[in-house]
């Protein structure tokens, strides 16, 4: 399972030279796609966030801008039925 995760989610390296925003935006939402999975969609007890997309996903943060994730956030949680305060306390717990 953990080859399959990281082929899907493959790690990010900031210095490459031909990181576009595209992949922030995808490590991102690879992010706040897995807590949703492993919080409400999975029955199996198999966890889809790993160190690594937690990572990205903190690495990627930096560079987008609030209106860019907050638009991440609650196209997610529109598509995933999941009321955007509840998708908040999935992601940041320590803030509520």
């Amino acid at each position: 399972m953990f080859a399959l995760v990281m082929a899907v989610f493959p790690i990010m390296d900031l210095n490459d030279p031909e990181l576009e925003f595209s992949d922030l935006i995808y490590a991102y939402q690879s992010w706040v796609i897995a807590i949703i999975n492993d919080a409400k969609l999975n029955e199996k007890d198999e966890k889809f966030l790993t160190d690594e997309i937690a990572d990205d996903a903190l690495d990627a943060i930096r560079f987008l801008s609030g209106d860019v994730t907050n638009a991440i956030e609650s196209s997610l949680a529109r598509v995933y039925e999941i009321e955007e305060n509840e998708l908040n306390q999935l992601l940041f717990p320590e803030e509520v």
